[in-house]
């Protein structure tokens, strides 16, 4: 995992960043519903679990789009990580609470899942807010609300310094025409990111969606 400073002088998005990083401090959210009617359908006969199925499609996107992997370093300067890792929640029904954990990343999707599986079996019974240790510097926080279909989802995220990784929460999918249509929340800093490149990071997610065949071999 490598983090390469940005140059702001030649950054084309220099006086946005600027302005909504030193004046105005924005973040807002696109909540759209993407059809899963395929990743579903490919789930359920290979017979694999949708979670961590969705978010392969979301991290592989993140992956691909630079301005969801920006953070400042240790001294301040905004820059951008090669690869973020999904850092998520598992639910303990037992006691009705969450824990986050996390696991690295990798392309290949038999590889990834089987990581996912892994740490979820290993953690489920791990209580407090930070089950798994050591979670890297460079990571996308998802979250799944498998017991409602909601319409959207508000954040309130204040927090020491800023946070430039997009919060993304997803729900429970539900039948409309024989279509299974899935609502997603996204929450973006705008100092890194405008609705244009929320959109394209969603197209391409939907993209991952509908063309699940081509990575969803296992």
């Amino acid at each position: 995992m490598t983090f390469e400073r940005i140059d702001m002088e030649q950054w084309p998005r220099r006086e946005h960043y600027r302005y909504y990083n030193e004046q105005i401090r924005t973040s807002y959210e696109m909540n759209v519903e993407l059809d899963v009617t395929k990743l579903r359908k490919r789930c359920r006969k290979k017979g694999i679990h949708f979670y961590p199925a969705m978010m392969y499609a979301i991290m592989y996107s993140i992956n691909h789009h630079e301005n969801f992997r920006m953070a400042l370093d240790e001294e301040g300067h905004l820059g951008v990580y090669d690869v973020c890792h999904p850092s998520y929640t598992i639910f303990h029904e037992d006691d009705e609470t969450f824990s986050d954990i996390w696991t690295e990343w990798n392309e290949d999707f038999s590889i990834f899942y089987k990581d996912v599986c892994r740490d979820m079996k290993q953690y489920k019974d791990s209580k407090g807010i930070k089950a798994k240790p050591d979670r890297p510097d460079a990571f996308t926080p998802v979250s799944c609300v498998p017991w409602v279909s909601f319409i959207s989802v508000g954040h309130d995220t204040p927090g020491p310094r800023q946070m430039y990784f997009p919060i993304i929460v997803f729900g429970r999918y539900h039948e409309v025409h024989d279509r299974w249509m899935l609502p997603f929340s996204i929450m973006v800093n705008h100092a890194v990111a405008d609705g244009y490149h929320t959109a394209m990071l969603i197209n391409d997610i939907q993209e991952q969606c509908s063309h699940c065949k081509k990575w969803l071999k296992k």
